[in-house]
């Protein structure tokens, strides 16, 4: 058991290089979009099932971090600034769980809104809610739970949310400037709260095997809460 999930996490880490890479390339504007204000408020977000448990200020850093490296002005230097601001809902940092049988998702559940610096006008008409899922959380049978620590985990949702948000942007370009675009689905966002909408998304409903949970997190290890 020990060397499957060593080679599941290997796995996870060499695909996730790939989606990582994309912060090194050169996007397109985004009309005459340049990041002005990064704000993020965290106060108390709903703590979903089987989750880990991390500060409001740990969330509040890792965001504002994700969102700089993102859209900051290593990468966009349009005409016009613009503030983004977002706030966290919920999340869930999944603990190990059970491999084989029951393997939680970590998600984090966030509203974005988008100003325009020189009017204060507010672009978009209602806060857009966001639910993300870890970048190569989709192993086979195993949760990141087993293969990464919660700061691991946030920093991954985090860097996923604000992809989510520049592909926000870019489906809504008009807001700055720019052109909409037509983008291909992508399985780590979802539109909405899957706390709310979906929670079967995240962890089964039934409960693993007293047994089985007993052999997988001997005494001493990290189980389920």
């Amino acid at each position: 058991m020990r060397n499957f999930l060593a080679l599941l996490g290997l796995i996870g880490l060499t695909a996730c290089g790939g989606i990582r890479d994309d912060l090194a390339n050169a996007p397109d504007a985004i009309g005459a979009f340049r990041l002005g204000h990064n704000i993020a408020v965290v106060n108390e977000p709903v703590q979903g099932p089987f989750s880990r448990t991390v500060s409001d200020d740990a969330w509040q850093a890792a965001m504002v971090t994700a969102v700089q490296d993102r859209l900051g002005e290593a990468r966009y230097f349009g005409d016009k600034f613009f503030h983004v601001g977002v706030a966290v809902e919920g999340y869930v940092l999944a603990y190990p769980g059970v491999p084989l049988v029951y393997s939680p998702k970590s998600v984090l559940i966030f509203t974005v809104n988008f100003f325009e610096d020189s009017t204060q006008e507010k672009l978009n008409d209602e806060a857009i809610q966001i639910t993300v899922f870890e970048p190569c959380c989709n192993i086979p049978l195993i949760g990141t739970g087993f293969t990464r620590s919660a700061e691991e985990q946030m920093e991954g949702l985090s860097f996923t949310a604000a992809r989510a948000i520049e592909r926000t942007m870019r489906q809504n370009a008009d807001w700055f400037g720019g052109t909409p675009e037509i983008l291909e689905a992508d399985d780590t966002i979802l539109e909405g709260n899957v706390l709310e909408d979906n929670p079967d998304l995240i962890a089964p409903p039934q409960e693993p095997p007293a047994e089985l949970l007993a052999q997988t997190n001997p005494p001493g290890t990290i189980g389920l809460p």
